[in-house]
Parts: structure tokens; sequence; C-alpha cells
């Protein structure tokens, strides 16, 4: 059984370099400062991934201008070096399309997950390396452990802070090069108190909600991205009947109830929720609250955080959403990179695109992203 880490800096050799990912926000901001207080060598990067010709200066999260001035700020009173890479390019390359390409096809993803796994964990960590770095830290809510010569990715120990679900498809090659200072016993809570008490200017920075590269609302961003790659089509009952016009599938997901276009049937009728997404008839597919419901997923891609597949039979528990629950699952069957897993109990939170992930107690078992719901 792997245990994890609750202070993963008192781990590292004394020879050891930290590179921290500071996205101007109190989290990795406390995670910089328990960084500093170690004693190690270590130096402080922002990512900028705002366009070169980008005139707007609003606080967008982890890729902001102001997000830049303020991680500058908090590691200059650290003493910390502080670099600014841009990653436009890789960004751009490695998370936006996919998260044009997904929504074009009527799935919803999660730009998130693939974020940490191909920028953040990927480009950013193999240049912190270059530049003479061992591992990485950032302000991620998780905890890593071992399992023999193997690391694994667990939950943090406050779950309703815990990320673990946006960095299961870290290879172990990326874990082993991963802290995750703020993964212990703290709360959101605690980590501001922290801060404060450090004097550190982000304490009461509020958090930010949306997408980093997503400058007004995401209908509206959507339609400007995909122009041309979608159109308008049926929206129809479950039974087949026709309803009414959607404008297209990017601007539909599956549980959506409002904003559907559609008139009651009566007055007193319950309400409509989508369905599914019919990319190949280009239709919205809509139907009461219990259509929704499904005992089983099927997801492609699947990637096993420790060692090999687990056995058809074994029982875990299955997240569908980041913020989600988690259900009490087993595995069925895993086919190469298709895992079919059953929920002891229907759920209705299955959207093809995002990610199911799968765990045993506080462990990640690994991820794979939603196919299909039946």
């Amino acid at each position: 059984m792997a245990v994890p880490a609750d202070r993963p800096l008192e781990l590292l050799p004394r020879s050891a370099v930290i590179a921290v990912a500071m996205s101007g926000g109190v989290d990795s901001s406390v995670a910089a400062a328990r960084v500093a207080a170690t004693g190690l060598r270590a130096f402080g990067i922002t990512l900028a991934m705002w366009p070169g010709n980008r005139e707007t200066v609003r606080d967008r999260g982890c890729c902001s201008i102001d997000a830049v001035d303020d991680a500058r700020r908090v590691a200059t009173m650290l003493s910390l070096p502080h670099y600014v890479w841009n990653l436009e390019r890789d960004f751009e390359d490695e998370v936006v399309r996919d998260f044009e390409d997904g929504y074009a096809q009527g799935t919803t993803p999660n730009p998130c997950v693939r974020c940490n796994q191909r920028v953040k964990f990927g480009v950013l960590l193999e240049r912190a390396l270059a530049a003479g770095a061992t591992h990485i830290a950032t302000g991620h809510y998780a905890r890593t452990g071992h399992r023999g010569s193997l690391v694994t990715l667990h939950r943090a120990r406050d779950a309703r802070r815990d990320q673990a679900y946006v960095l299961h498809r870290l290879d172990q090659r990326q874990l082993q090069r991963a802290v995750f200072a703020l993964g212990g016993d703290e709360s959101k809570a605690n980590v501001r108190a922290e801060a404060a008490a450090l004097g550190l200017g982000t304490a009461a920075k509020p958090e930010s909600q949306d997408l980093c590269f997503v400058d007004s609302d995401l209908r509206s961003d959507l339609r400007l991205r995909l122009a041309g790659r979608f159109a308008t089509g049926s929206i129809i009952d479950i039974d087949g009947t026709v309803l009414g016009e959607h404008d297209g599938l990017p601007f539909f997901t599956v549980g959506q109830r409002t904003g559907l276009g559609i008139p009651p049937s009566r007055p007193d009728a319950a309400p409509r929720y989508v369905i599914e997404l019919r990319s190949d008839v280009n239709a919205v597919v809509v139907g009461p609250r219990e259509a929704l419901r499904c005992s089983s997923v099927d997801a492609s891609s699947f990637r096993w955080v420790a060692g090999a597949a687990s056995p058809a039979g074994t029982e875990c528990e299955a997240q569908l959403r980041a913020h989600g629950d988690p259900h009490p699952a087993r595995i069925e069957t895993s086919d190469g990179d298709v895992v079919h897993v059953r929920f002891d109990s229907p759920v209705d939170q299955a959207a093809p695109g995002q990610s199911l992930v799968l765990y045993r107690r506080d462990e990640v078992l690994g991820g794979g992203f939603i196919r299909r719901a039946a």
C-alpha cells in the first residue's frame, strides 16, 4: 500500500534545485514561500501565454499580465530569481487546439487536464530541467507517494480543494519530478492565513473561475473560435420528434438544462435536459432528467498512473467531473487503452470528452476520456 507524503519538501535531497511554477495566485505563492524556506536552490517561473498583440491586461488567472506582476513581486520578496517564459505557441498547439476540436466535434473537453500534462509538466518541466532544475514545485492540492520504485498519485487531504483529478495523466517521469507543496493538511483558509502572515501580496487575491484563455463568455468565445466549423441542426426528443432548431453543437453539453431554445410542451411539463449530442447527424437530443442516468461508461486513451492496468473486477471509485462526487464502481474490462466501468448505482454526469478518473481510497489508479455512456 502506497503512503503519500504530506511534506514532500522534507524528502528532497540537499542537492535538489527547485523550479517553482508561480501563477501569481495565493497557492503557488505559498508553495514558493515553502520552497524558499528550505534553503534549497530555487527559482520561480511564470508562464506568459497570451498573444503578443493582446491589448487587454485584465486578470486572466494563471497566464495574465497581472499574474506575472504579482508573481514577480512575491519572488522578489522571497529572494527567488524569477523568470517569465512565453509559451503561447505551445499552449495554443497543445491545449487550445484540443479544446476547440473537442467542442467542434460535440464533446466537452477539460483543458486543465491537457494543460497540466502537456504544458506545466510537459514543456515547462523540460525547459526547467534544461535550465538546471531537478524538480518542479506547484501550488496544486495533491500528493505523491511510492510503491517500490513507482510514484503514486493521491488526493489532497482537503477533499474540497483536491486537484488530483486534473493531474491523472502525468506519467512516471513527470511525477518523479513533481513536488506538490500544498497537499497535506492545508485548507484554502489556512493557505491564505499563511500567505497573510508572510506578508505576501497575493494573500487575499480572489481565485479565477474562468478558463484563462477565454476573454468573454464561453458561448461567445466559441462562436468566434469555431466560425465555419458548426451549423444549425435539429433539436429532437429521445423518440426522434423534432422540437426545434439549434445553432451549433459546440453550444451544448450533456446535462444542460437552460438555454435550449425550445418551449415546454405544456406549462406544467417537466424540464428537458441535453441527453446526447449526435455529431453524425448534427442533432441535439433532449429528454427528462432520468434519461441522463447511465450505469456504465467507456473511457478511451486510458492511462494508469503506477504499474499495470487494474484487473477486471477491481472495485474503485469513479469521478466524472473535476468537482464532481466520486461514485462506487467496478472495472468490467480493460482492453488496451479502453476501460469499461460499471457503477454500483446509476449516475447522470457522464459527458463525452470529460475525464473518467478512477481511485482506490485516496490513490489515483488512472483515467481516460469518456467516450460513451450507457
